[in-house]
């Protein structure tokens, strides 16, 4: 059976081929870019840690120190995620960039991340 998901492991998962990209700034304006102003754009995701990968990656923390790999996979994968659907709403608004994005984490409960993307969607008034 042939798989027919457009966002199959082939292509970029943010960027279906029959989409343009949408260019992601942190700076709050484009430097000789006249835009016009979409709105406030935003993605989310709360990920929990499991306690196997939690109980291994605290041993490591309290023996010998240094990264636990396992949780800077797990806010690098939500980062991705909340920048995926930031990207997601931006598209609906028609937008061509996201200026002034931020990014932002926060513990909701014990074990539980948020992790916030958002920023200004925009469109290029003179293309």
């Amino acid at each position: 059976m042939q798989d027919n998901n457009m966002y199959n492991q082939q292509q970029p998962m943010m960027e279906p081929q029959t989409m343009q990209p949408i260019a992601l700034f942190t700076t709050n304006d484009i430097t000789g870019q006249e835009l016009q102003y979409l709105g406030l754009v935003q993605g989310s995701v709360v990920r929990a840690k499991d306690f196997g990968r939690s109980f291994m990656g605290g041993l490591k923390a309290g023996t010998v120190g240094g990264e636990i790999q396992i949780y800077t996979d797990l806010l690098n994968e939500a980062r991705a995620i909340a920048i995926e659907r930031m990207v997601a709403q931006a598209r609906t608004y028609g937008a061509d960039a996201i200026i002034a994005l931020r990014i932002a984490t926060c513990s909701v409960l014990d074990g539980c991340s948020e992790v916030t993307a958002y920023g200004t969607a925009v469109k290029y008034v003179n293309k």
